[in-house]
């Protein structure tokens, strides 16, 4: 019932923002569905859901963006956005995966900003099992302990360092595309400032203040998502590296090391394992 191919379109995006009916509202798009989105992307503009919405992708690539900042999200990696966030959505390549919506109420136990988590094993069993039932109707009461685990699963997994937080400062925020467009540009805090009209000191502070992070720690969060947009595109580590402005691959490799506690090929080894 939740396979999106098999519902008209136009009822489920009207089910989903509604408040009434279940509490959940899951669907799970098989790979015939990822034909359709093939060697194209397609964009979503700022717009925002009455429910909370947990979302994966199985392959393809997801990049959301909301005004406190964007991720990439690779595959096997769930993202969430609670309800009533704007935000933008760009969808590149083959894409299957799965989601869940989810009323309000059912949210207050759930991350009150949007963010990356991992996804288990249990999660993604429950939210296939969801992805059978009727959207229409109530949940009966086996369904009904079906959606607290699955919430439970939800509140409870990790969360992935994969967020990047966005500048508000027009100078800041300058510096911090021009890094994403040309991640392997090693200029240093002082040269950017320069270049922005800053001081570094302001720099400096600004990064801090609007994002939480250093300067020097913005950059590396934005080469690791841009590292993992190439990666998931199976582009060698080698090349990656290079292209993000690493000295050399052991110094990636340790990069990532430290941020996902395993290298870039066990990693998504693991990841296509799930």
């Amino acid at each position: 019932m939740g396979h999106v191919r098999e519902k008209d379109e136009a009822q489920f995006h009207g089910m989903i923002e509604r408040l009434d009916g279940p509490s959940v509202i899951a669907y799970w798009t098989e790979g015939e569905v990822a034909g359709e989105y093939n060697e194209t992307t397609r964009e979503y503009g700022w717009h925002s859901h009455a429910r909370g919405q947990l979302y994966c992708v199985e392959s393809g690539l997801v990049h959301v963006r909301t005004a406190k900042g964007s991720w990439l999200l690779p595959p096997h990696r769930a993202g969430w956005m609670p309800p009533g966030v704007e935000h933008t959505v760009t969808v590149s390549g083959a894409m299957s995966g799965w989601g869940v919506f989810i009323t309000p109420p059912e949210c207050t136990c759930l991350p009150s900003d949007p963010c990356v988590m991992g996804v288990t094993e249990l999660m993604r069993a429950l939210v296939r099992r969801a992805s059978s039932w009727v959207w229409e109707t109530e949940l009966d009461e086996s369904q009904e302990r079906i959606t607290a685990v699955l919430l439970e699963e939800v509140r409870r997994a990790q969360h992935e360092p994969l967020h990047l937080p966005m500048p508000v400062d027009r100078r800041a925020l300058r510096i911090a595309v021009a890094l994403l467009e040309n991640p392997n540009d090693n200029r240093g805090l002082d040269d950017w400032a320069t270049w922005a009209g800053l001081s570094p000191r302001s720099l400096s502070r600004l990064f801090r203040s609007e994002t939480a992070l250093s300067f020097a720690q913005w950059r590396q969060l934005a080469r690791l998502s841009r590292g993992l947009e190439r990666l998931a595109d199976g582009e060698p580590v080698s090349a990656v590296a290079d292209a993000l402005g690493y000295a050399s691959v052991s110094a990636f490799v340790a990069m990532f090391r430290r941020s996902f506690g395993q290298p870039p090929a066990r990693y998504f080894a693991a990841q296509m394992g799930q």
